[in-house]
């Protein structure tokens, strides 16, 4: 099973690190894209992605790529 160290958000399959600020990362941070974008209070608003710090870790890391890609 792999630790919190190797199982870094950075190194994780869903990370995205291009796409805040107008196409730049910010710092260390990103988003992730395992679950889909949370609901803002406003209807007229659109969903943001969560973001994480590269370092970060969660249950959802995987570093495999599917057969789909």
């Amino acid at each position: 099973m792999a630790n919190t160290h190797n199982a870094a958000c950075q190194s994780c399959r869903f990370f995205d690190d291009h796409k805040l600020n107008g196409g730049h990362a910010a710092g260390n941070e990103g988003l992730c894209r395992y679950n889909p974008p949370v609901s803002q209070p406003e209807p007229k608003s659109p969903g943001l992605w969560p973001v994480v710090g590269a370092s970060d870790w969660c249950g959802h890391f995987t570093a495999e790529m599917s057969a789909a890609e």
